[in-house]
């Protein structure tokens, strides 16, 4: 966990001049074991595999797939939740990585996360505004304890909820009203970066678009910067400047958020992309959903050469043995296919 790793052309991809989070080569397998006493390590799932990209001070970058293609996977290892198996995490050009749990305590306070599931990520037994305060405390940031509430107090205002909320507990709100709970958590350690793990896939459509602004609101008003992990392309389209495609722990196609969903270069984004519902019946009716076929292959004994081959609708010879090169095929435009 301590070697150092040198800038190189795959680590750097797609960054900016002044990265604030740089991901090099990350890898993140788990053993897959057999045994109650002497447990054998009989497979290795391969959660992310060699991912690296990089996001800028202000920018919000989405990574997209399938459930299971290692999105989770790749925000844990950011957040150092997950020790990665290699490669490396850098942020303001520390190596994440290689620090101990004790020496991580201070970027702690500047790297935060929203969790997915409102009604699991809040402590049932606390109040709101303990929830609130709980990092504040942890961190030191705040002694007295009117100067405390006062903080949390505005921790509420700024996410749209009620001072009265902070007395109450975690089941007598709504799932919107959780999750910009657990939004003011984040915030309450004047972050710099933020993770945000499916933020808006349990709430309802209108809901979503009210957490959403939010974010947009957050993100001009304190600077913020986000890694946005969804499989939801619409939210992501409105929200990201870059997005991150990942099929099966590996990279697919990298680039801005225009050009990626006018000009799709990858099979794989171009199967994604079509997968939008229209809200249209007529024209939904007609849509042609036959390019992609088969199921997502178990990670624990991923396919040879290109990883999507076997779903592919251009997949040639070579895609079966060899391993596609992430190159930039147009300038800002990423993708891992030799057929493009």
């Amino acid at each position: 966990m301590n070697r150092k790793y040198a800038p190189a052309a795959a680590a750097t991809t797609g960054s900016r001049e002044d990265p604030l989070v740089e991901v090099r080569e990350l890898k993140k397998y788990f053993p897959l074991t057999k045994g109650l006493v002497f447990r054998r390590t009989m497979a290795l799932i391969k959660a992310v595999d060699a991912v690296s990209f990089s996001i800028g001070k202000g920018e919000t970058v989405g990574l997209v797939g399938e459930s299971g293609c290692g999105k989770t996977t790749t925000g844990l290892c950011i957040l150092n939740l997950e020790r990665p198996t290699e490669g490396a995490v850098f942020y303001e050009g520390v190596n994440l990585s290689a620090l101990s749990q004790h020496q991580l305590i201070p970027w702690r306070r500047r790297i935060q996360v929203i969790f997915q599931d409102p009604y699991s990520s809040l402590n049932p037994r606390m109040k709101v505004g303990e929830i609130i305060a709980d990092p504040i405390r942890v961190h030191r940031l705040i002694a007295d304890a009117r100067q405390l509430r006062e903080r949390v107090a505005d921790l509420l205002n700024v996410c749209g909820l009620p001072v009265k909320m902070a007395e109450r507990y975690p089941h007598e709100l709504s799932g919107g009203q959780r999750q910009r709970v657990g939004i003011a958590r984040a915030l309450s350690t004047h972050p710099e970066f933020i993770v945000c793990d499916e933020a808006v896939s349990a709430l309802d459509v209108s809901i979503q678009a009210q957490i959403i602004n939010l974010l947009e609101d957050l993100r001009e008003e304190f600077h913020l910067t986000y890694l946005f992990i969804s499989h939801d392309l619409s939210v992501v389209r409105h929200l990201c400047h870059r997005i991150v495609v990942m099929y099966l722990g590996k990279m697919m196609e990298m680039a801005e958020t225009d050009a990626l969903f006018n000009s799709p270069l990858h099979p794989y984004t171009q199967v994604l992309l079509a997968s939008i519902p229209v809200p249209d019946p007529e024209v939904e009716a007609k849509r042609d959903y036959s390019r992609v076929q088969g199921e997502i292959p178990s990670p624990i004994n991923p396919p040879g050469g290109c990883v999507f081959h076997p779903r592919c609708p251009i997949a040639v010879k070579s895609c079966y043995s060899q391993v596609p090169s992430f190159r930039e095929i147009i300038p800002g435009h990423w993708a891992a296919c030799s057929e493009v």
